[in-house]
Protein backbone atom coordinates (compact mmCIF):
# COMPACT_ATOMS: atom_id res chain seq x y z
CA UNK A 1 0.00 0.00 0.00
CA UNK A 2 1.23 3.37 -0.99
CA UNK A 3 0.61 6.46 1.90
CA UNK A 4 2.47 9.93 2.86
CA UNK A 5 2.96 8.22 6.07
CA UNK A 6 2.70 10.14 9.55
CA UNK A 7 3.27 9.63 13.55
CA UNK A 8 -0.20 9.64 13.74
CA UNK A 9 -0.86 7.14 10.96
CA UNK A 10 2.11 4.77 11.72
CA UNK A 11 0.62 4.69 15.50
CA UNK A 12 -2.30 3.11 14.23
CA UNK A 13 -0.90 0.87 11.42
CA UNK A 14 -1.84 -2.93 12.28
CA UNK A 15 -0.99 -6.23 9.55
CA UNK A 16 -4.62 -7.78 8.76
CA UNK A 17 -5.24 -10.98 10.15
CA UNK A 18 -5.95 -12.29 6.42
CA UNK A 19 -2.05 -11.63 5.27
CA UNK A 20 0.42 -13.02 6.57
CA UNK A 21 2.20 -9.52 6.06
CA UNK A 22 1.77 -5.97 4.44
CA UNK A 23 3.96 -3.01 3.27
CA UNK A 24 3.22 0.82 3.47
CA UNK A 25 5.29 2.78 1.19
CA UNK A 26 6.27 6.40 2.01
CA UNK A 27 5.19 8.59 -0.56
CA UNK A 28 7.40 11.38 0.44
CA UNK A 29 10.65 9.01 0.55
CA UNK A 30 10.79 6.49 -2.45
CA UNK A 31 11.89 3.43 -1.42
CA UNK A 32 11.29 3.71 2.26
CA UNK A 33 8.24 1.08 3.86
CA UNK A 34 6.89 0.38 7.15
CA UNK A 35 6.59 -3.54 7.46
CA UNK A 36 4.03 -5.25 9.85
CA UNK A 37 3.08 -9.09 9.96
CA UNK A 38 0.22 -10.91 11.59
CA UNK A 39 2.34 -12.83 14.00
CA UNK A 40 3.25 -9.61 16.09
CA UNK A 41 2.16 -5.99 16.84
CA UNK A 42 5.92 -4.36 16.38
CA UNK A 43 6.18 -2.41 12.76
CA UNK A 44 9.33 -1.72 10.77
CA UNK A 45 10.92 0.91 8.82
CA UNK A 46 12.56 -0.82 5.74
CA UNK A 47 14.65 0.93 2.84
CA UNK A 48 14.25 -0.89 -0.76
CA UNK A 49 17.18 -0.46 -3.20
CA UNK A 50 19.22 -2.00 -5.97
CA UNK A 51 22.59 -3.01 -5.37
CA UNK A 52 25.16 -3.11 -7.89
CA UNK A 53 23.91 -6.42 -9.74
CA UNK A 54 20.21 -4.78 -9.99
CA UNK A 55 18.97 -7.25 -7.40
CA UNK A 56 16.51 -5.49 -5.15
CA UNK A 57 17.92 -5.69 -1.77
CA UNK A 58 16.27 -4.49 1.83
CA UNK A 59 18.05 -2.77 4.70
CA UNK A 60 16.46 -2.99 8.16
CA UNK A 61 16.44 1.40 9.27
CA UNK A 62 15.05 0.41 12.97
CA UNK A 63 11.42 -0.66 15.10
CA UNK A 64 8.89 2.12 14.71
CA UNK A 65 8.96 1.79 18.64
CA UNK A 66 12.95 2.98 18.61
CA UNK A 67 12.67 5.66 16.47
CA UNK A 68 10.72 8.38 14.99
CA UNK A 69 9.31 8.95 11.52
CA UNK A 70 11.50 11.62 11.25
CA UNK A 71 14.64 10.04 12.00
CA UNK A 72 13.83 7.36 9.75
CA UNK A 73 13.09 9.35 7.01
CA UNK A 74 16.45 11.29 7.64
CA UNK A 75 18.54 7.43 7.80
CA UNK A 76 16.72 6.39 4.49
CA UNK A 77 17.72 9.69 3.10
CA UNK A 78 21.32 9.27 4.30
CA UNK A 79 21.70 5.98 3.62
CA UNK A 80 19.92 6.58 -0.52
CA UNK A 81 22.83 8.86 -1.06
CA UNK A 82 25.42 6.56 0.04
CA UNK A 83 24.35 3.97 -2.00
CA UNK A 84 24.36 6.50 -5.08
CA UNK A 85 27.64 8.32 -4.52
CA UNK A 86 29.61 5.02 -3.69
CA UNK A 87 27.95 2.23 -4.57
CA UNK A 88 27.85 1.29 -0.77
CA UNK A 89 25.49 -1.84 -0.13
CA UNK A 90 24.11 -1.75 3.11
CA UNK A 91 23.45 -5.33 2.96
CA UNK A 92 26.01 -7.05 1.49
CA UNK A 93 27.66 -5.13 4.71
CA UNK A 94 25.69 -6.56 7.21
CA UNK A 95 26.44 -9.92 5.56
CA UNK A 96 30.14 -10.10 5.66
CA UNK A 97 29.89 -8.40 9.12
CA UNK A 98 27.86 -11.98 10.12
CA UNK A 99 30.52 -14.02 8.26
CA UNK A 100 33.41 -13.31 9.80
CA UNK A 101 33.79 -15.56 12.87
CA UNK A 102 34.52 -14.94 16.47
CA UNK A 103 36.97 -14.93 18.64
CA UNK A 104 35.63 -17.98 20.21
CA UNK A 105 35.29 -20.11 16.56
CA UNK A 106 38.80 -19.05 15.28
CA UNK A 107 40.44 -19.39 18.64
CA UNK A 108 38.96 -23.57 17.66
CA UNK A 109 39.04 -23.43 14.11
CA UNK A 110 42.36 -22.09 13.26
CA UNK A 111 44.65 -21.42 15.87
CA UNK A 112 44.35 -24.04 18.24
CA UNK A 113 45.17 -26.53 14.80
CA UNK A 114 47.97 -24.06 14.13
CA UNK A 115 49.81 -23.45 16.52
CA UNK A 116 49.58 -26.61 19.28
CA UNK A 117 51.91 -28.59 16.79
CA UNK A 118 54.32 -25.39 16.49
CA UNK A 119 54.43 -23.91 20.11
CA UNK A 120 55.86 -25.44 22.99
CA UNK A 121 54.00 -22.97 25.50
CA UNK A 122 50.37 -24.25 23.64
CA UNK A 123 49.11 -24.86 27.49
CA UNK A 124 49.81 -21.69 28.92
CA UNK A 125 47.74 -20.11 25.15
CA UNK A 126 44.62 -22.55 26.72
CA UNK A 127 44.60 -21.17 30.49
CA UNK A 128 44.99 -17.78 29.03
CA UNK A 129 42.60 -17.90 26.43
CA UNK A 130 39.93 -19.62 28.88
CA UNK A 131 39.96 -18.06 31.78
CA UNK A 132 41.05 -14.41 30.68
CA UNK A 133 40.30 -14.02 27.15
CA UNK A 134 37.52 -15.69 26.52
CA UNK A 135 34.51 -14.83 29.23
CA UNK A 136 35.26 -10.88 27.77
CA UNK A 137 35.78 -10.85 24.20
CA UNK A 138 35.01 -14.92 22.91
CA UNK A 139 31.79 -13.89 21.27
CA UNK A 140 32.76 -10.80 19.76
CA UNK A 141 33.59 -11.24 15.87
CA UNK A 142 37.03 -10.65 15.24
CA UNK A 143 36.41 -7.22 13.68
CA UNK A 144 34.44 -6.19 16.50
CA UNK A 145 37.29 -6.54 18.73
CA UNK A 146 39.20 -3.12 19.87
CA UNK A 147 42.81 -2.05 21.03
CA UNK A 148 40.97 -0.02 24.29
CA UNK A 149 38.92 -3.66 24.82
CA UNK A 150 42.12 -5.86 25.33
CA UNK A 151 44.03 -2.90 27.07
CA UNK A 152 41.17 -2.34 29.49
CA UNK A 153 41.30 -6.51 29.90
CA UNK A 154 45.13 -6.38 30.54
CA UNK A 155 44.83 -3.43 33.13
CA UNK A 156 41.71 -5.07 34.88
CA UNK A 157 43.78 -8.42 35.79
CA UNK A 158 46.39 -6.37 36.67
CA UNK A 159 44.22 -4.51 39.55
CA UNK A 160 42.60 -8.09 40.00
CA UNK A 161 46.34 -9.33 41.41
CA UNK A 162 47.57 -10.32 38.33
CA UNK A 163 51.29 -9.42 37.37
CA UNK A 164 52.45 -7.05 34.80
CA UNK A 165 54.31 -10.01 33.62
CA UNK A 166 50.71 -12.02 33.14
CA UNK A 167 48.56 -9.09 32.41
CA UNK A 168 51.23 -8.88 29.24
CA UNK A 169 50.71 -12.40 28.36
CA UNK A 170 46.96 -11.49 27.64
CA UNK A 171 47.79 -8.54 25.06
CA UNK A 172 50.65 -11.10 23.69
CA UNK A 173 48.13 -13.70 22.81
CA UNK A 174 45.57 -11.06 21.17
CA UNK A 175 48.03 -9.43 19.09
CA UNK A 176 49.31 -12.91 17.84
CA UNK A 177 46.10 -14.21 17.03
CA UNK A 178 44.82 -10.93 15.74
CA UNK A 179 48.01 -10.80 13.62
CA UNK A 180 47.41 -14.43 12.03
CA UNK A 181 43.64 -13.46 11.45
CA UNK A 182 45.09 -10.91 9.20
CA UNK A 183 47.69 -13.34 7.77
CA UNK A 184 44.78 -15.22 6.47
CA UNK A 185 42.88 -12.61 5.15
CA UNK A 186 40.18 -13.03 7.81
CA UNK A 187 40.52 -10.17 9.36
CA UNK A 188 41.64 -6.20 7.11
CA UNK A 189 43.93 -5.10 10.14
CA UNK A 190 45.00 -5.97 13.36
CA UNK A 191 43.73 -3.19 15.67
CA UNK A 192 46.30 -4.50 18.78
CA UNK A 193 49.27 -4.82 16.41
CA UNK A 194 51.34 -2.71 18.46
CA UNK A 195 49.28 -2.64 21.68
CA UNK A 196 51.78 -1.23 24.91
CA UNK A 197 52.58 -3.76 27.48
CA UNK A 198 53.61 -3.21 30.76
CA UNK A 199 57.03 -4.64 29.80
CA UNK A 200 58.11 -5.58 33.41
CA UNK A 201 61.80 -5.88 34.22
CA UNK A 202 61.54 -9.24 35.76
CA UNK A 203 65.34 -10.33 35.31
CA UNK A 204 66.53 -11.97 38.46
CA UNK A 205 70.07 -13.60 39.13
CA UNK A 206 71.43 -15.13 42.11
CA UNK A 207 75.41 -15.64 41.94
CA UNK A 208 76.87 -17.54 44.16
CA UNK A 209 80.17 -16.42 45.84
CA UNK A 210 83.11 -18.49 46.50
CA UNK A 211 82.03 -19.67 49.91
CA UNK A 212 78.09 -20.27 48.61
CA UNK A 213 79.22 -22.44 45.94
CA UNK A 214 81.63 -24.48 47.75
CA UNK A 215 78.48 -25.02 50.43
CA UNK A 216 75.99 -25.91 47.69
CA UNK A 217 78.59 -28.17 46.17
CA UNK A 218 79.47 -29.98 49.58
CA UNK A 219 75.83 -30.85 49.90
CA UNK A 220 75.53 -32.12 46.15
CA UNK A 221 78.55 -34.92 46.91
CA UNK A 222 77.04 -36.25 50.05
CA UNK A 223 72.92 -35.76 49.70
CA UNK A 224 71.44 -39.38 50.14
CA UNK A 225 69.14 -38.27 47.02
CA UNK A 226 72.15 -38.89 44.70
CA UNK A 227 70.42 -39.32 40.91
CA UNK A 228 68.62 -35.42 41.72
CA UNK A 229 71.86 -34.29 43.19
CA UNK A 230 73.93 -35.02 40.01
CA UNK A 231 71.40 -33.55 38.30
CA UNK A 232 71.99 -30.55 40.14
CA UNK A 233 75.85 -30.89 39.49
CA UNK A 234 75.04 -31.28 35.33
CA UNK A 235 73.20 -27.83 35.30
CA UNK A 236 75.74 -26.09 37.06
CA UNK A 237 78.66 -27.83 35.05
CA UNK A 238 76.34 -27.33 31.64
CA UNK A 239 74.64 -24.27 32.05
CA UNK A 240 71.48 -26.33 30.67
CA UNK A 241 68.12 -25.69 31.29
CA UNK A 242 66.33 -28.23 33.54
CA UNK A 243 64.09 -29.89 31.07
CA UNK A 244 67.06 -30.25 29.13
CA UNK A 245 69.10 -32.25 31.21
CA UNK A 246 65.70 -34.39 32.15
CA UNK A 247 65.18 -35.24 28.89
CA UNK A 248 69.36 -36.15 28.11
CA UNK A 249 69.35 -39.37 26.45
CA UNK A 250 72.97 -41.05 26.18
CA UNK A 251 72.85 -41.77 22.40
CA UNK A 252 73.22 -37.67 22.04
CA UNK A 253 76.39 -38.08 24.29
CA UNK A 254 79.88 -37.69 22.31
CA UNK A 255 82.50 -38.09 25.21
CA UNK A 256 84.95 -38.66 22.40
CA UNK A 257 84.39 -34.86 21.08
CA UNK A 258 83.40 -33.52 24.48
CA UNK A 259 79.13 -32.90 23.59
CA UNK A 260 76.64 -33.48 24.19
CA UNK A 261 73.17 -32.71 21.82
CA UNK A 262 69.98 -31.18 22.91
CA UNK A 263 67.25 -32.32 20.40
CA UNK A 264 65.14 -29.76 18.72
CA UNK A 265 61.97 -30.97 20.72
CA UNK A 266 63.41 -30.69 23.93
CA UNK A 267 65.06 -27.53 22.85
CA UNK A 268 63.29 -23.81 24.07
CA UNK A 269 64.19 -22.34 20.82
CA UNK A 270 62.91 -25.61 18.98
CA UNK A 271 66.35 -26.02 17.13
CA UNK A 272 68.80 -28.58 17.99
CA UNK A 273 71.82 -27.46 19.61
CA UNK A 274 75.47 -28.55 20.99
CA UNK A 275 76.36 -28.50 24.72
CA UNK A 276 80.50 -28.99 25.89
CA UNK A 277 80.97 -30.66 28.07
CA UNK A 278 83.90 -29.79 31.09
CA UNK A 279 85.51 -32.10 33.26
CA UNK A 280 83.05 -31.61 35.54
CA UNK A 281 80.29 -32.72 33.31
CA UNK A 282 81.50 -35.44 32.54
CA UNK A 283 82.44 -36.76 35.85
CA UNK A 284 78.47 -36.48 36.47
CA UNK A 285 78.00 -38.67 33.56
CA UNK A 286 81.03 -41.15 34.41
CA UNK A 287 79.02 -41.16 38.33
CA UNK A 288 75.71 -41.28 37.23
CA UNK A 289 75.74 -45.41 36.22
CA UNK A 290 72.99 -45.81 33.87
CA UNK A 291 75.11 -45.80 30.65
CA UNK A 292 74.51 -48.70 28.44
CA UNK A 293 71.14 -49.58 30.90
CA UNK A 294 69.34 -47.33 29.88
CA UNK A 295 68.43 -44.97 27.37
CA UNK A 296 68.19 -41.60 29.31
CA UNK A 297 71.06 -40.40 31.54
CA UNK A 298 69.04 -38.95 34.83
CA UNK A 299 66.65 -41.83 35.63
CA UNK A 300 64.31 -42.22 38.38
CA UNK A 301 65.17 -45.40 40.90
CA UNK A 302 61.84 -45.35 42.24
CA UNK A 303 60.14 -45.47 38.98
CA UNK A 304 63.21 -46.55 36.66
CA UNK A 305 61.86 -43.53 34.22
CA UNK A 306 63.06 -40.36 33.20
CA UNK A 307 62.82 -37.56 36.53
CA UNK A 308 59.71 -35.68 35.65
CA UNK A 309 60.86 -32.67 38.04
CA UNK A 310 62.69 -32.35 40.92
CA UNK A 311 61.45 -29.19 42.40
CA UNK A 312 60.82 -30.38 45.82
CA UNK A 313 64.21 -32.42 46.19
CA UNK A 314 66.16 -29.66 44.88
CA UNK A 315 64.35 -27.04 48.05
CA UNK A 316 65.33 -29.73 50.82
CA UNK A 317 69.43 -29.26 48.99
CA UNK A 318 69.39 -25.42 48.80
CA UNK A 319 67.74 -25.46 52.41
CA UNK A 320 70.68 -27.45 53.88
CA UNK A 321 73.24 -25.93 51.64
CA UNK A 322 71.87 -22.62 53.60
CA UNK A 323 71.16 -21.39 50.19
CA UNK A 324 67.00 -21.30 50.45
CA UNK A 325 66.62 -18.11 47.97
CA UNK A 326 68.73 -20.01 45.27
CA UNK A 327 66.48 -21.13 42.68
CA UNK A 328 67.37 -24.33 40.20
CA UNK A 329 67.25 -21.42 37.17
CA UNK A 330 70.08 -19.88 39.05
CA UNK A 331 72.62 -22.47 38.38
CA UNK A 332 72.44 -21.68 34.55
CA UNK A 333 73.03 -18.34 35.48
CA UNK A 334 75.95 -19.22 37.84
CA UNK A 335 77.46 -20.81 34.93
CA UNK A 336 77.62 -17.89 32.76
CA UNK A 337 78.64 -15.21 35.77
CA UNK A 338 81.72 -18.38 36.13
CA UNK A 339 82.73 -18.45 32.30
CA UNK A 340 82.59 -14.27 32.44
CA UNK A 341 84.58 -13.78 35.10
CA UNK A 342 87.25 -16.26 34.06
CA UNK A 343 87.35 -13.81 31.01
CA UNK A 344 84.98 -15.73 28.68
CA UNK A 345 83.22 -13.46 25.74
CA UNK A 346 79.97 -12.14 25.87
CA UNK A 347 79.96 -14.56 22.55
CA UNK A 348 81.23 -17.26 23.92
CA UNK A 349 79.04 -17.28 26.83
CA UNK A 350 75.86 -17.39 24.10
CA UNK A 351 76.84 -20.27 22.74
CA UNK A 352 77.29 -22.09 25.43
CA UNK A 353 73.79 -21.02 26.94
CA UNK A 354 72.12 -21.49 23.58
CA UNK A 355 70.72 -18.54 23.64
CA UNK A 356 69.19 -17.49 20.21
CA UNK A 357 69.49 -13.88 20.57
CA UNK A 358 72.76 -12.05 22.35
CA UNK A 359 70.54 -9.51 24.14
CA UNK A 360 69.27 -12.37 26.73
CA UNK A 361 72.89 -13.03 27.10
CA UNK A 362 74.03 -8.98 27.34
CA UNK A 363 72.27 -9.42 31.10
CA UNK A 364 75.93 -11.02 32.47
CA UNK A 365 78.11 -8.23 30.76
CA UNK A 366 78.27 -6.37 34.16
CA UNK A 367 79.78 -9.11 35.72
CA UNK A 368 82.97 -8.65 33.21
CA UNK A 369 83.03 -5.81 35.34
CA UNK A 370 86.13 -7.21 37.75
CA UNK A 371 88.08 -9.04 35.03
CA UNK A 372 87.99 -6.00 32.92
CA UNK A 373 89.26 -3.92 35.94
CA UNK A 374 91.80 -6.41 36.44
CA UNK A 375 93.17 -6.07 32.45
CA UNK A 376 93.71 -2.39 33.40
CA UNK A 377 95.23 -2.80 35.84
CA UNK A 378 97.93 -5.09 34.17
CA UNK A 379 98.61 -2.11 32.37
CA UNK A 380 98.95 0.41 35.00
CA UNK A 381 101.44 -1.63 36.74
CA UNK A 382 103.51 -1.20 33.30
CA UNK A 383 103.17 2.64 33.24
CA UNK A 384 103.83 2.37 37.46
CA UNK A 385 107.13 0.74 36.56
CA UNK A 386 108.12 2.78 34.13
CA UNK A 387 107.86 5.96 35.66
CA UNK A 388 109.81 4.91 38.69
CA UNK A 389 112.76 4.05 36.19
CA UNK A 390 112.27 7.42 34.41
CA UNK A 391 112.58 9.23 38.46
Amino acid sequence: MIIKLTDSIVSKLKCPQDKNRMEWCDTEVRGMYVLGSSSGSILTYYLRYKDGTGKTCHQKIGRTTEITLADARKRTKQLKAEISANGRDPRAEAKAQKAVLTLDEFWTQHYLPFATPRKRSIKRDEIIFRLQLQPTLGNLRLNQITRQQVLSLMAKYKANGLSEASADHIGRLARRMLGLAVQWEMLEKNPVSRIELFNPDNRVEHYLNDEQLQQLVSVLKTYPAKEVAMICMYLLATGCRVNEALTARWNLVDRQNRIWRVSAENSKSGKSRVVPLSDAALDVLDQIGTEGQYEYVFINPDTEKPFVHIRHTWCRIREKAGLSWLRLHDLRHNMASMMVNAGRSLYEVQNVLGHADSRMTQRYAHLSSKTLQDAANSASLKIKEAMQKVA
